[in-house]
């Protein structure tokens, strides 16, 4: 009888040791699942969040109102991007500047995926486009419209055909051809002649419709003048960026091309946040610079029409231009200052993002950092500002990169040298 007790423990041992093997037979997979659970409550609470689900079952079931439906279409993944601070910049002005990661639009990877998406829905409703018709939409662009379109036209039953300028960088032509987009490279010319890429698109797409033997319509984009663009970033990236500051923005730099970005974003701020500042990042060769601080849109030579390239020898693509559209137009008024960027400052800021913050971007992207950071010494620090990161520097590397080069193992570069450089003038 007195050793009944040393025997029931011998068999609860022995139990034991049988049962963890006979699970670890049965659920191979169980130490795996418990780890992984672990880690990633471990990663739930860094981010201040919480995993309503602490505890692991042992079997594999399905409860009843846990069917989560899953969106639909490459388009459920435009807007809706990350807003992060850009660490040094921010030290460097005691500033918080903070970037609006348009590169990672889930469609051509740009700020063009919502005006793609919006240009189309639009026609959509109005009866212009009609899916799967053989209906194709034609576009006049440098590049990220242009690959917007082409992802968003094939998710959608369209086809698309773009033309662009001969002296973009070559990876943007390659890679609207993968996309299985028609392109026509044009010759650089002013908007007055028939050939300027723009015009082309145009008379394309009137062709097309008036072509009896061709399937479809021909449609046309208009990204300049088609108030679907600014109206994109009205209903999509000006509430994004308010809702993620929190309602808290000082000032909002960006670039303008077709100018929707800088209309919309500004439209919708400016309602909400009447003292935020609107500030243009404008590149050499632009007229924006001083149509927004002397009310003029360019001096004698770089007048439209007496010169052949639509820029004055910039290699900055995607912002920039010597005309006035609608989309500009739309938020002009709302826009407080403007700052032009020289090539050499673009270079440089393009150089210090990947060498101090690992970010890699594009030509515009470079310049509306260079704005941000001048804007930012202006207004003082302690306050917040937001720009864009409008594509990657993927885009760019036969051309702006190929200038810019690699940084190589550098990293004592100075903020100082980059926004005022010996060889440029401080405008």
């Amino acid at each position: 009888m007195e050793n009944r007790p040393k025997l029931y423990a011998t068999a609860a041992f022995v139990t034991g040791i049988l049962l963890t093997l006979g699970y670890k037979d049965f659920y191979p997979d169980l130490e795996w699942r418990f780890w992984r659970r672990r880690a990633e409550n471990r990663t739930l609470a860094g981010a201040g969040l919480h995993n309503n689900d602490d505890h692991i079952n042992l079997e594999d079931h399905e409860r009843d109102g846990d069917v989560v439906e899953v969106p639909e279409g490459i388009e459920v993944c435009i807007g809706n991007t990350p807003l992060f601070k850009i660490k040094s910049l921010s030290e460097e002005t005691g500033c918080d500047i903070l970037a609006k990661a348009e590169f990672l639009n889930g469609g051509g990877g740009s700020p063009k995926d919502r005006v793609a998406l919006s240009i189309i829905n639009l026609a959509e409703e109005q009866g212009l486009l009609k899916p799967y018709s053989g209906d194709t939409i034609y576009e006049g662009t440098i590049g990220s419209t242009g690959i917007s379109l082409a992802t968003v036209c094939r998710a959608r039953g369209y086809l698309a055909s773009i033309c662009m300028p001969s002296d973009q960088s070559t990876e943007k032509s390659s890679l609207l051809l993968t996309l299985g987009a028609t392109v026509e490279r044009v010759p650089p010319a002013p908007i007055v002649d028939p050939m300027h890429f723009v015009n082309r698109a145009r008379t394309l797409a009137a062709e097309h419709t008036a072509d009896p033997n061709r399937s479809g319509r021909g449609y046309f984009a208009d990204q300049f003048e088609n108030e679907a663009n600014w109206q994109a970033h009205y209903n999509g990236t000006g509430p994004e960026i308010f809702q993620q500051c929190g309602g808290k923005v000082d000032a909002f730099v960006a670039g303008a091309g077709t100018g929707g970005t800088i209309a919309g974003v500004a439209r919708y701020l400016k309602a909400r946040l009447p003292k935020v500042r609107i500030v243009l990042a404008d590149p050499q060769g632009s007229g924006l610079y001083n149509r927004i601080k002397y009310g003029v849109m360019f001096n004698t030579k770089e007048k439209e029409g007496t010169r052949r390239r639509s820029q004055v020898d910039t290699i900055v693509e995607g912002i920039g231009i010597n005309r006035v559209t609608a989309n500009f137009e739309a938020g002009r008024e709302l826009i407080d200052d403007a700052v032009k960027v020289e090539d050499e400052q673009a270079l440089a800021m393009a150089r210090w993002l990947v060498e101090k913050d690992g970010i890699f971007v594009g030509s515009s992207s470079a310049v509306n950092c260079i704005a941000a950071v001048k804007t930012a010494r202006e207004i003082g620090p302690g306050n917040r500002i937001v720009t864009i990161l409008c594509d990657s520097g993927t885009r760019h590397i036969s051309k702006f990169w190929a200038k810019a080069g690699n940084i190589g193992g550098k990293t004592d570069s100075k903020l100082e040298d980059i926004i005022s450089p010996k060889n440029t003038s401080d405008a």
